[in-house]
């Protein structure tokens, strides 16, 4: 249930209560007249909401997770986690540490950067849809992808990883399989000269590319070298046994991959992964750029689609009862 509808029925039981309060409602006459895909006309494959770019305030304690906690953890460790209903933690090989420093990285990893922020929880409903569906149908390689370049794909996949990470017994790993452009190295500000194009042209191992991130406990496995060669190397065999290997130690695997619109890997990608889920940008995806790209892939795979960038912002003085306001109002109350 959306929130506006949460609220529209909170008000009808309370006979009005709250109908006074700053709701904004939905108007669909504003909408542009477009027909999205077939693929995305049913209600299982919607991860996450129009309202996906929230006014964040890092300062506030209205509509954070955590609105009394103070915390000197870094990089946004731990806070809110899940937890998964597992009797044993798998051990893991002792793989390369380093420890993620939150001014060294990329602002919009929300997840290290802004813990407490309204951006942060969208990504915590992510990681809520992705485990219950990934648990339910035993999904453990997920892709992140999108259509076109700067759609925040890769901003998604590293927000959702850390986010899963944080999730009690679990272990979770990242791929940077953008091999033409890697990137997610630098966005956390990580130096190594190992990654996976390194392992696919086997001149080093998986358990000598991996590094573990402190303090989240979060995997990764960079991109390694740059290189043209990508297509041929992801089709062979090599990536299969990757994966295969990174399924055996990881209850989750997050798949960063090229853009579908431009190159083929994402397409080899995904059908060699479990799932799938879709990063459009509000406003610039056209859904017939959307048609022609998904058609001929396997549209089951796909969990959903994540909006980015949207213009239907729900600011946190919009929420007229429950937790997030529960301070507000008890605030508003006192002598």
């Amino acid at each position: 249930m959306s929130i506006l509808n949460a609220l529209q029925k909170k008000s009808t039981e309370t006979g009005g209560e709250f109908a006074s309060r700053n709701v904004v409602p939905f108007d669909p006459s504003g909408r542009r007249q477009n027909t999205p895909p077939d693929m995305l006309a049913g209600d299982k494959l919607r991860i996450g909401t129009p309202s996906s770019a929230f006014i964040g305030q890092p300062g506030s304690s209205i509509g954070t997770a955590l609105p009394d906690l103070d915390t000197e953890q870094t990089a946004g460790a731990k806070l809110n986690a899940e937890t998964l209903t597992r009797s044993s933690v798998r051990q893991l090989p002792d793989f390369v540490s380093w420890t993620v420093d939150a001014e060294r990285v990329e602002p919009r990893l929300v997840a290290i950067t802004q813990p407490h922020s309204s951006y942060c929880e969208e990504y915590r409903s992510l990681r809520t849809h992705v485990l219950h569906k990934g648990q339910r149908n035993k999904l453990k390689s997920i892709v992140v992808a999108s259509i076109n370049p700067s759609e925040g794909k890769s901003i998604t996949a590293m927000n959702l990883a850390w986010m899963l990470a944080q999730t009690d017994s679990t272990n979770a790993l990242i791929i940077d399989a953008d091999l033409r452009m890697p990137s997610l190295a630098d966005y956390l500000g990580i130096e190594t000269d190992k990654g996976l194009s390194d392992v696919l042209s086997g001149t080093a191992t998986l358990a000598e590319c991996i590094i573990k991130l402190e303090p989240s406990g979060l995997h990764i496995l960079p991109g390694g070298e740059a290189r043209q060669d990508v297509a041929e190397l992801i089709s062979g065999p090599r990536f299969k046994d990757i994966l295969t290997e990174a399924r055996e130690m990881f209850d989750f695997t997050i798949i960063d991959v090229p853009p579908l619109g431009i190159f083929t890997d994402a397409t080899v990608l995904i059908n060699q992964a479990d799932a799938a889920v879709l990063v459009v940008r509000a406003n610039r995806t056209r859904y017939s750029q959307m048609d022609r790209v998904l058609e001929p892939l396997p549209k089951d795979r796909f969990l959903g689609v994540v909006l980015n960038q949207s213009e239907d912002i729900l600011a946190e003085s919009h929420y007229s009862y429950g937790y997030y306001n529960y301070r507000k109002l008890n605030d508003a109350s006192a002598p």
